[in-house]
């Protein structure tokens, strides 16, 4: 985000934006309470911010509010995650498909950086920095995003991003890279979006996201409570 954006939004912005990160990449836990008090002074805000940004999370299915008990972290489980999965699917399915009929050179352009920044990380992570592992998931959320972002329509766009961001939250939590055949499937998801083969790249992406999943339980990478 650039200094630009950062100077105009408002405090009560600011509160949402890293509430939520702390919530995707796992600083806040899975059904962690969420108590006024104590994150008025962690996040340097008021009480009355607090609630209008949780009750705001609430609706993106990041926080639970459960009326005099308060706010807490939603939990996570190998049914939801398939369920995050799935509409994820839908969502992004969609959108690369009206992508791809309407994409143009400068969206090839974001497409082909995008692929490069995740492909370098991918390569370093082969060969064994996983140091990288984070970094990786930032750049794969973006080519994805590059990939549907010719698709015409924000409220696609913001719909797809608050499901996407949910995934991420698992990703995080609970999975780990799966070496060459996301690598492969992300080159194959490139080469389709430059000769707009749509079929192709729907068959994959529907590969690529619940292998993912498939992945996670399978290796018994959730964790016990949530399985």
């Amino acid at each position: 985000m650039s200094g630009d954006f950062h100077s105009t939004e408002t405090a009560g912005d600011a509160t949402y934006r890293r509430i939520r990160t702390d919530i995707i990449f796992g600083h806040l836990g899975p059904g962690e309470r969420l108590r006024l008090e104590r994150l008025r002074g962690r996040y340097a805000t008021s009480v009355s911010t607090l609630r209008e940004v949780l009750y705001r999370l609430s609706s993106e299915g990041l926080v639970t509010a459960e009326g005099q008990r308060g706010f807490e972290v939603a939990p996570i489980s190998v049914a939801n995650f398939r369920e995050v999965a799935a509409m994820r699917g839908l969502l992004e399915g969609h959108a690369l498909r009206e992508s791809f009929t309407a994409g143009d050179i400068e969206w090839e352009g974001r497409v082909v950086a995008a692929h490069h920044k995740l492909a370098r990380l991918e390569t370093l992570i082969l060969a064994g920095d996983l140091h990288q592992t984070s970094a990786w998931k930032h750049y794969d959320r973006e080519f994805h995003h590059a990939l549907i972002s010719a698709c015409g329509s924000r409220a696609l766009m913001d719909t797809h991003g608050i499901i996407f961001d949910q995934f991420l939250r698992y990703q995080i939590l609970a999975v780990r890279f799966r070496g060459e055949i996301a690598v492969d499937e992300h080159r194959t998801l490139l080469e389709c979006a430059l000769v707009r083969d749509a079929e192709t790249a729907l068959r994959t992406l529907d590969r690529h996201i619940h292998a993912c999943v498939d992945y996670t339980v399978e290796q018994g990478l959730f964790p016990l409570a949530a399985q």
